[in-house]
């Protein structure tokens, strides 16, 4: 009666504890590489960063816009005035008062296309901000992907750690019944004791590495305080059949840094044109209707005229301007060759990198196949009575580390596939 009373108890007990071990497992979220590829473009600083400053600069164009449309100007005044002489107004010297209000329109109604130029140049900023946020997000991108693949080969490279600890395991136990039936000395299960000690210390260190790379993938996410996430494992391998003509094609059309230099130089151009607007007239117009008077009611009146403005001479202001212009437009050409010259490089680059590590793979998996067999020997050995410790843990390590070597070019492979993307100006 007691044992059922017990059971009951531990029952009782035992399955609110697992329930709520199932909820907390429940509640852990697991993302795709797409989900915080998409998450990072929501969240990131510098995404949010890149696409205000594009906003400001769409801005800009609506400053340079506001030049084609009248400006209407109301204004009020009241001055206490004590004259020194008698007042024209009142014809004594005492204080009076000044009232004044009117209505004033000004309008430019030619200006050798300086508010149209304007309007152009900020066009191009606006094209080169949007260029820039393309940039941003690319860089963005990789970096994810960068921390994504990490956090997988770190994954998998645990599970490798935890592999090593239980085959240590299993041999201390085959090394310790052989001691004590006698066929094994105690050097055997010493070797084994040391061997474990090893693998479990390499468990830590594979858990604190796994830690720290998660850390790393929320922050390049722009989720930093969120709680920990699984991940789908993707570290598959699919050999790229790109050419390399192509790809550097694709990159010379899409490379965000490549397009915004580019409508920066064309703003540049435009510059020199408005600069050198500086030596032309403006024409502007104007109209206004007020009142004014000492005392109510006050008196009205109205005005209309237009004026022309000529730069005569401003200090060879103007000049200097189109002579800063034109050396801005250098600066700029210099960069842009500069950029091209950037992007075949890391195109060529990020190409190598990928054949390179596709190359690798093969070579690892026919590793891994190899260092399995040798591992079957030398443990089969080993069990039969044959073989030794020191073999047994040489063939261990060596399959563990063919298997860690081959995780390794799988994250190579894929990373070199990122770089590509960016390099290439891929969108994601």
């Amino acid at each position: 009666m007691q044992k059922k009373i017990m059971l009951i108890i531990i029952l009782a007990l035992w399955f609110p504890l697992t329930a709520r071990a199932a909820n907390t497992a429940e509640k852990i979220a697991t993302y795709n590489l797409e989900q915080c590829i998409t998450m990072a473009l929501e969240k990131h600083p510098s995404i949010i960063a890149s696409a205000g400053a594009i906003r400001a600069n769409e801005s800009k164009v609506g400053q340079a816009k506001a030049n084609y449309y009248p400006q209407l100007n109301l204004s009020t005044g009241y001055q206490r005035i004590g004259p020194a002489s008698p007042s024209s107004f009142s014809g004594s010297t005492d204080p009076y008062n000044q009232y004044s209000a009117s209505v004033d329109l000004a309008m430019t109604l030619f200006d050798f296309g300086k508010t149209s130029t304007q309007v152009k140049i900020q066009d191009l900023n606006v094209n080169a901000s949007r260029a820039d946020y393309d940039d941003v997000v690319t860089q963005a991108v990789l970096n994810v992907k960068n921390a994504y693949y990490n956090l997988l080969q770190l994954q998998r490279n645990r599970d490798v750690a935890v592999d090593t600890m239980k085959q240590f395991q299993q041999h201390l136990e085959q090394a310790n019944a052989f001691f004590r039936i006698g066929t094994k000395p105690k050097f055997d299960v010493t070797k084994a004791e040391v061997d474990l000690g090893n693998a479990r210390l390499n468990v830590l260190k594979a858990e604190n590495a796994l830690h720290i790379a998660m850390i790393t993938l929320k922050d390049v996410m722009g989720i930093p305080e969120n709680p920990d996430f699984n991940i789908v494992d993707n570290l598959s391998f699919q050999k790229s059949d790109l050419q390399l003509n192509d790809v550097l094609n694709t990159a010379y059309s899409n490379r965000p840094n490549l397009r915004s230099v580019v409508a920066k130089r064309e703003a540049a151009e435009r510059s020199i044109d408005l600069a050198q607007k500086g030596y032309y007239p403006v024409l502007s117009g104007s109209a206004g209707y007020g009142y004014s008077g000492t005392e109510f009611p006050i008196d009205s009146g109205w005005n209309a005229g237009a004026s022309l403005s000529f730069p005569l001479f401003n200090g060879l202001s103007t000049k200097y301007q189109v002579d800063e212009a034109r050396a801005n437009l250098e600066v700029l050409k210099a960069n842009e060759a500069s950029i091209r010259q950037g992007i075949r490089l890391d195109v060529q680059q990020a190409y190598m990198n990928v054949q390179d590590a596709a190359e690798q793979i093969s070579v690892s998996e026919l590793t891994v196949l190899q260092a399995k067999e040798n591992y079957d020997l030398a443990s089969g050995r080993y069990r039969t009575g044959v073989g030794n410790p020191i073999e047994v843990a040489d063939a261990t390590i060596t399959l563990n580390n063919a298997r860690a070597n081959l995780n390794t070019a799988l994250y190579n492979y894929k990373t070199a596939q990122a770089a590509l993307d960016k390099a290439i100006g891929a969108k994601p």
